[in-house]
């Protein structure tokens, strides 16, 4: 036996067959559900096909905009907002002239010198001059000698820390 060829009458067919079908499902299907609510099948919500958002456009939007800003100011009692006019010119760029562009070279010229002559008049800390003592020493050696001397008196300290304060072991064997 031959087998049917598909031809496109016969899907569309196919295809509206099943969709009565599936209509006949559906109501079927809001009948059990309204007897498991306890509600009336008329009242069963179909599902819907998904619309597709309306869009408006950016004029329709401002006039919406600006109607409900005018409804709300007659809510509250205000006045309606002026219409909008024509924003008004900038205002010309303004410029320095060349006298005011002097006085202002002068006056930092004059902060500068005074910041100058304060620094040379603050006193050197110890550890600059050490280093400029260091520099200008005539010999390496003189350097040398002055080096270590600090480095002493820095160990002497250290150990009149450590033999006033007694250690744990120590205080242990006291007891």
């Amino acid at each position: 036996m031959p087998t049917p060829r598909l031809t496109n009458e016969i899907i569309e067919a196919a295809i509206e067959g099943f969709e009565a079908q599936k209509l006949r499902m559906d109501a079927q299907i809001a009948e059990l559900r309204a007897t498991l609510t306890g509600t009336p099948a008329s009242r069963v919500a179909e599902p819907k096909a998904h619309k597709s958002k309306r869009k408006f456009s950016a004029e329709a939007l401002k006039r919406m905009r600006e109607a409900q800003q005018r409804r709300w100011a007659k809510v509250r009692g205000e006045s309606a907002p002026p219409a909008p006019t024509a924003p008004e010119p900038a205002k010309p760029k303004r410029t320095l002239s060349k006298a005011g562009r002097a006085n202002i070279v002068a006056a930092l010229k004059k902060r500068w010198a005074k910041e100058k002559a304060a620094k040379k008049a603050v006193p050197v800390s110890k550890k600059t001059a050490a280093k400029k003592a260091a520099v200008t020493a005539p010999s390496a050696k003189a350097a040398k000698k002055a080096a270590p001397a600090k480095k002493v008196a820095a160990k002497k300290t250290v150990a009149k820390k450590t033999a006033t304060t007694p250690t744990p072991a120590v205080a242990q064997t006291a007891e």
